[in-house]
């Protein structure tokens, strides 16, 4: 378990902080795993034996893609050698489409998670064309889940990874054919030799930009599948060049950071020593002296045990310089209200050099669990307290007050969605309502827990200035006991906003987009 929280620091720590509904008093349960909620259920089919005949990379992925869509699961986590293609994967995909596939191999796995993520990056690009191919509209609105997945692997890999198009329709055709019925296979057979020959003659049926601001929206939300919604948002706040540049971002292929674990005594240089040994290609950090880049060679760091071992973490700069932002010095009482998974916290562990304490908090007590085995494998466990526990319900029951407090608050994560291509299809406008709604109680609440002289510390994942600075604003209003402690001396100037907050660029930096605020509270 510390394995897989370190392996998934970099998206879980920063872009799966505790949801809205986390914080609500009455906890809903997930729904099971249920196709069901476009066209006809696939019927489920009794075990059969292994199946040599189906591509296993695309069996594996069309199961993949059916959880994700519809059983409420995160991609990360389906990504991870021995989680996702494991015993455990293969009997989704037995009891999904009625067969066991071979196991998958190194290049399968590849394959699988290029597969995956592409195809639910590019979901609304490849739906209008599948939809723009079939028979009718009707046909493609009563599309059942199996089907409509193996075509959007099929349109994917044609368009977007260029594999030879006759392999990609004779694979396809025959987990088609086999899964479901020969009937399904015909109509994939028909829709993507549609495709190829379109492809040949540079004649894909996409919308033009073009018409109000409305009709460019829709237009440019296809071009780059991202939600009408967002694509308006953006243009909104940032203008149309760089709303585009933003999409482009995030539909490019993430790279990642590690951090050396200083808490341990891992410098940098060990950190390379071992990448070398590996021969993973990587650069260092342009901003923090623990980080370094790297673009493949994730998954060799996590077979070779980096992380296991607690030599470094998998962990975006724009956390780490959000941790630059709070400061953190020997001797330091820090409450991290909102900590879990855990990577500020165990990235400030490791700054106090055995002097002080950190106060992780959090809503959910397993991801606090695991958090604390992870520390161990840090060595950073004797600085670290674990409280489980709402930040709302603490701050009105307890009278304690830290030197810092740090609200890393749930968000929107609009600034990660390179990472979390999922994500992008998980949020609504309404959402931001809720969340801003909630930001500002736990702001609140967080403000209660600083001392005189002390610093609150409110950050997101988010790109979007009404989670950020506009939250910051209002909370100022209503505490003229805080002002804002500009951060253009903590971070590289290019990074310090003119009101003084800190604030990364998916496009300008190359990095996730964060945003923090250092406020400090009146002697």
């Amino acid at each position: 378990m510390a394995q897989l929280l370190s392996f998934r620091v970099y998206l879980s720590a920063e872009t799966q902080k505790a949801s809205p509904e986390s914080f609500k008093r009455t906890q809903k349960t997930r729904k099971p795993f249920t196709p069901g909620q476009r066209g006809p259920v696939t019927p489920v089919r009794k075990p059969q034996n292994l199946n040599l005949e189906v591509s296993p990379h695309r069996a594996v992925s069309a199961v993949r893609l059916m959880r994700i869509e519809f059983g409420g699961a995160f991609a990360d986590l389906l990504n991870e050698k021995g989680k996702g293609s494991g015993s455990n994967e293969m009997s989704y995909v037995e009891r999904t489409i009625g067969f066991r596939t071979r196991d998958l191999d190194d290049r399968d796995l590849r394959l699988v998670t290029d597969v995956v993520g592409g195809t639910i990056r590019w979901r609304r690009y490849l739906d209008h064309l599948i939809g723009s191919l079939c028979h009718n509209e009707r046909t493609f609105r009563n599309m059942e889940p199996l089907l409509l997945q193996i075509l959007r692997i099929g349109f994917y890999e044609i368009i977007k990874l260029d594999m030879p198009a006759y392999a990609v329709v004779d694979e396809n055709v025959r987990l088609a054919k086999i899964a479901l019925r020969p009937g399904a296979g015909d109509l994939v057979n028909g829709i993507l030799r549609k495709l190829v020959s379109l492809k040949e003659k540079d004649a894909l049926p996409l919308p033009k930009v073009e018409g109000d601001d409305r009709a460019q929206a829709r237009a440019l939300a296809t071009l780059h599948s991202h939600p009408v919604w967002m694509v308006r948002r953006w243009v909104k706040y940032l203008g149309l060049d760089e709303a585009t540049k933003l999409m482009t971002w995030n539909n490019t292929d993430p790279g990642f950071s590690l951090r050396a674990n200083m808490g341990r005594g891992i410098t940098r240089s060990d950190l390379v020593e071992r990448l070398n040994s590996l021969k993973v290609p990587h650069e260092l950090s342009l901003h923090l002296e623990e980080f370094v880049r790297i673009k493949t060679g994730l998954q060799m760091v996590v077979q070779a045990g980096l992380l296991k071992e607690g030599i470094c973490s998998v962990q975006d700069e724009s956390a780490g310089l959000v941790v630059s932002v709070v400061k953190p010095q020997p001797g330091d009482r820090i409450l991290d209200a909102c900590a879990a998974p855990g990577g500020k916290t165990l990235f400030m562990a490791s700054c106090l050099q055995r002097q002080g304490m950190i106060y992780a908090m959090d809503v959910n007590e397993g991801r606090l669990r695991i958090l604390g085995e992870t520390a161990k494998s840090h060595q950073v466990n004797g600085l670290i307290t674990t409280i489980h526990s709402d930040l709302r319900v603490f701050a009105e029951t307890k009278e304690v007050q830290y030197d810092k407090v740090l609200l890393d608050a749930p968000c929107s994560g609009l600034g990660v969605l390179s990472k979390r291509a999922d994500l992008r299809w998980n949020r609504k406008l309404e959402d931001m309502e809720e969340l801003t709604k909630l930001q500002d109680e736990l702001l609140d609440s967080a403000s209660k827990l600083v001392k005189p002289g002390g610093f609150l510390i409110y950050s997101t994942c988010s790109i979007d200035p009404e989670e950020n600075q506009g939250r910051v604003e209002a909370f100022l209003l209503r505490h003229p006991e805080f002002s804002v402690d500009p951060v253009d001396r903590l971070v590289p100037s290019s990074f310090a906003t003119p009101q003084g907050f800190f604030l990364s660029n998916p496009v300008k930096h190359s990095l996730d987009g964060a945003f923090a605020a250092r406020l400090v509270r009146a002697l």
